[in-house]
């Protein structure tokens, strides 16, 4: 990279997977120069060539190590880093040590309740004091639910939240890691604004919007849901819920988890560790195909009630993948423009907006207008 050029001002770090892929896809919408940051420059540029549009891309490619020091220098003179490098818990730390040393905003897409709650916990005051945004868990699993809980709560007197996310299609060999590296974590939701653990092999089956058949749910790690409520004065009780539609991958992850539970939870984390990755590795090498929005569809769905009121928000979207893609995109041209509703620690709804980012997605053709139903009690006062 030249010295006497001003630095790209995003940074999509570990840009070589599927997620990665569509970061940049959607950055070239949006006309956001950036580097594609990765271990491998050769590897890089290969994906890279292959991204629909990637020729009218502004963006340059930077081979870094993983160390603080290493990203730092990186991203000294950037404006917002794109983290795709996980699981978060095992390589987070050094991506947002280096944001924090070096003045960048921090997103990434993660899935993992315990990486979300020690990160709030480790930087979300420093990053405030820097007025730094911290933002991890941006992603269609938990930010579109996010929307439609925030939709819910426009109608005051409701402090519960019963949270569905079902998307059709399979993990990816990122995501399918993650889901393996949480197995072992103790996951929560939100019972009277205190976190209360689920049971290792908590499972539900759910009345799916939309059909007459149900599906399998599974706390899924507890979310990121219950982490971003926790001290929102709105909610008391917050429980989050989903997976795949399809039942039998589902049925499969149960499995999985009674055999973590026996067999690999007493193991030494290290070689707990190297039992999960080869676990995940086994279930899902390659690259799923690219989404196709007749198929790939999802589903969010938040019932909110409070002692006389009740009220409903679905939103049906498509290609979940895309749609994380797009808001970590958003995300960045946001910050390169205007500063977050929030600094520090914070979910995308509380940083942008829920009504923005749903005109987001929107915009895109990538979520449907929400349904909400409302239904609200309680004896008048004459």
């Amino acid at each position: 990279m030249g010295t006497t050029l001003a630095k790209k001002p995003v940074v999509i770090y570990g840009v070589t997977g599927y997620t990665g892929r569509l970061v940049a896809e959607y950055l070239r919408e949006y006309r956001m120069p950036f580097i594609a940051a990765g271990r491998d420059a050769r590897r890089i540029r290969e994906v890279l060539d292959k991204v629909p549009g990637i020729e009218n891309a502004d963006y340059e490619i930077a081979e870094v190590e993983h160390s603080t020091e290493a990203l730092t220098q990186l991203l000294k003179g950037t404006k917002v880093l794109c983290n795709m490098v996980g699981p978060f818990m095992k390589y987070g730390p050094e991506a947002v040590e280096a944001c924090l040393a070096a003045g960048v905003h921090y997103t990434d897409t993660n899935g993992e309740q315990n990486w979300m709650m020690h990160a709030q916990q480790t930087w979300g005051e420093k990053f405030a004091a820097k007025q730094l945004l911290l933002a991890p868990g941006i992603a269609q699993m938990y930010t579109t639910g996010e929307i439609a809980a925030n939709i819910c709560l426009e109608n005051p007197g409701l402090d519960t939240l019963d949270i569905l996310v079902l998307w059709k299609g399979f993990p990816t060999y990122a995501s399918t890691q993650t889901i393996f590296s949480i197995l072992t974590a103790n996951f929560y939701h939100l019972e009277q604004n205190q976190y209360l653990q689920w049971p290792a092999t908590a499972k539900a089956e759910v009345i799916v919007p939309g059909q007459h058949q149900t599906a399998m749910a599974l706390p899924w790690g507890g979310t990121a849901h219950p982490v971003w409520f926790k001290d929102d004065p709105r909610v008391a009780n917050c429980k989050a819920m989903g997976g795949v539609f399809e039942r039998s991958v589902m049925e499969g992850v149960v499995q999985i988890a009674a055999v973590v539970e026996e067999k690999i939870k007493p193991l030494p984390k290290a070689e707990a560790d190297k039992a999960l990755s080869d676990m995940a590795a086994s279930l899902q090498s390659g690259m799923p195909p690219r989404e196709n929005t007749r198929i790939n569809t999802s589903v969010d769905s938040v019932h909110a009630s409070g002692p006389l009121g009740r009220a409903h928000c679905v939103i049906h979207g498509n290609c979940n993948y895309k749609q994380t893609g797009l808001l970590q995109a958003y995300v960045a041209y946001h910050l390169l423009q205007a500063p977050p509703k929030r600094y520090g620690f914070a979910s995308g709804c509380q940083a942008f907006g829920h009504r923005e980012l749903l005109g987001v997605l929107q915009s895109f053709g990538l979520v449907s207008e929400p349904v909400v139903t409302l239904q609200t009690g309680g004896a008048r006062r004459g």
